[in-house]
């Protein structure tokens, strides 16, 4: 998972191994009663009745698991995975602790403060940009920070004008419904093409929609980035907050303490392939073959995934078109890299279509900088040469000491990275997508009615309704 100069090694090297990972994440140390796959094999020919079923051990399984605890259930929780986390995964590189997933909270996300509270856990600010690479008429210019978020903020003001009347209320999407009609099939392309923007403008932009809509800008809506505004306080300077905190401890170390809360049965290494309902339970089998029964079974899974998962009866139309079409986004490919010396820290983007879209700086090591980048399709992460050469438009003259990717629309049990609504998702899933399908209930970040998609305050927001829900059938 490194190279020095022009020395490559194998490709699989260079991307976070399953193995190695593992142990840098402290798997093992999970104090939560975790069972191996074989054990529910071993009880599955009388197919186990348990109290509840919880399938996926991310943010939102975690908080079910703990709030059907605390209303007096033992919750079975069976995780396709050998970790829990699902798109929130800790790890380590270059000897530092890295987030191979989601990185960051903000301030506004009253949610997950309240569990840090919880935990007595704490969080720290993330390393602040000293100087800014923007693309420019003639290649890229570097700027103060002041001065590029300046003109990127008025930008975006623009941009986004009138979301603060159709997300009046932007935790009640559905709040100001008559106005949405008419913004809700737009894409972020579209909205770009409304602006009368200079090809330069055009790429300081659609370098963050590419980004988030996990290729080409046609991808994603307007509404799903616009509600994150709303939600945020209302400016690009705010919502620049939301990536500003990261949690002492990892990502991970809240949705571990839920877990150890709850004392739930977990399952790892027990993807489930069929949920059945009938006569008032309902059935769940593993690929493996156990078989469990509950009153009540929560998906907690990314959308993307429920179409792995034979139901019967078949989904209903709002959680079929959601899977089919997906809210994951397809490309969304997350990279650290090391850098040798003393490299200014330094944020940087580029327009749409290049091999890196967005960069970030992150800590200083005793013998360089650690980056997050945020790669385009047109990058082969496979290929050292090539990741060196596009670190180096942004940093020209730099050593590239060693990097690892992940490319998350390509991990089996994810089918997607972070979430973000298409055109016309807004007002043709919810609040459909919120209800459950008899005594299947869904949750994730994916489905959360304010901070949807990328967050974890969506996936915990999601969690508490479907716990309500499930509750209330169990």
């Amino acid at each position: 998972m490194s190279f020095r100069g022009t020395q490559s090694s194998h490709p699989a090297d260079r991307r976070f191994g399953r193995r190695g990972l593992l142990k840098a994440a402290g798997a093992a140390a999970l104090s939560t009663s975790l069972i191996p796959a074989t054990a529910g094999v071993a009880r599955a020919k009388d197919a186990a009745t348990v109290d509840a079923i919880v399938i996926g051990a991310g943010y939102a399984g975690g908080t079910v698991a703990r709030e059907l605890a605390l209303r007096g259930l033992k919750p079975l929780v069976l995780e396709a995975r050998n970790r829990i986390g699902g798109r929130i995964w800790t790890g380590t590189f270059s000897g530092a602790q890295v987030e191979i997933g989601g990185s960051w909270l903000g301030p506004q996300q009253t949610l997950i403060h309240k569990e840090l509270n919880r935990y007595s856990l704490s969080t720290f600010e993330d390393v602040a940009a000293e100087q800014v690479v923007l693309p420019g008429d003639q290649g890229f210019q570097i700027l103060p920070p002041a001065d590029a978020y300046d003109t990127l903020g008025q930008l975006w003001g623009e941009f986004y004008a009138g979301s603060e009347n159709y997300f009046e209320r932007p935790q009640e999407p559905l709040f100001r419904k008559d106005l949405l009609a008419a913004v809700d099939p737009l894409s972020l392309a579209d909205r770009l093409g409304q602006m009368q923007l200079s090809p330069t403008e055009l790429q300081w932009l659609n370098s963050e929609t590419s980004v988030y809509s996990g290729g080409p800008s046609t991808r994603g809506s307007l509404t799903g980035m616009a509600q994150w505004i709303q939600l945020s306080g209302g400016s690009y300077g705010t919502y620049s907050t939301t990536m500003s905190l990261r949690p002492t401890g990892g990502m991970t170390a809240a949705l571990q303490a839920m877990f150890d809360e709850s004392q739930a049965d977990i399952r790892l290494n027990s993807p489930v392939k069929k949920v059945t309902e009938a006569n008032g339970l309902v059935t769940v089998e593993t690929a493996a073959g156990a078989r469990f029964v509950s009153p009540v079974v929560v998906v907690a899974t990314p959308a993307n995934v429920w179409k792995t998962i034979t139901f019967s009866p078949g989904l209903p139309a709002a959680h079929t078109q959601a899977t089919t079409q997906g809210i994951g986004v397809p490309h969304a490919t997350k990279m650290w890299v090391h850098v040798r010396g003393n490299v200014p820290a330094t944020a940087a983007q580029a327009g749409e279509g290049s091999p890196i879209l967005l960069m970030v700086p992150q800590q200083q090591l005793a013998d360089g900088r650690l980056f997050i980048a945020f790669t385009g399709p047109s990058l082969n992460v496979n290929n050292a040469a090539e990741v060196q050469a596009a670190v180096q438009q942004f940093l020209p003259g730099t050593t590239l000491i060693r990097y690892q990717a992940m490319e998350w629309a390509k991990e089996q049990y994810t089918m997607g990275g972070w979430g973000l609504r298409r055109p016309n998702q807004l007002l043709q899933l919810f609040p459909r997508i919120e209800e459950p399908h008899g005594r299947i209930v869904f949750a994730g970040a994916d489905i959360a009615r304010g901070w949807h998609g990328a967050f974890i305050e969506g996936a915990i927001e999601s969690g508490f309704r479907a716990a309500e829900q499930a509750a209330a059938l169990a």
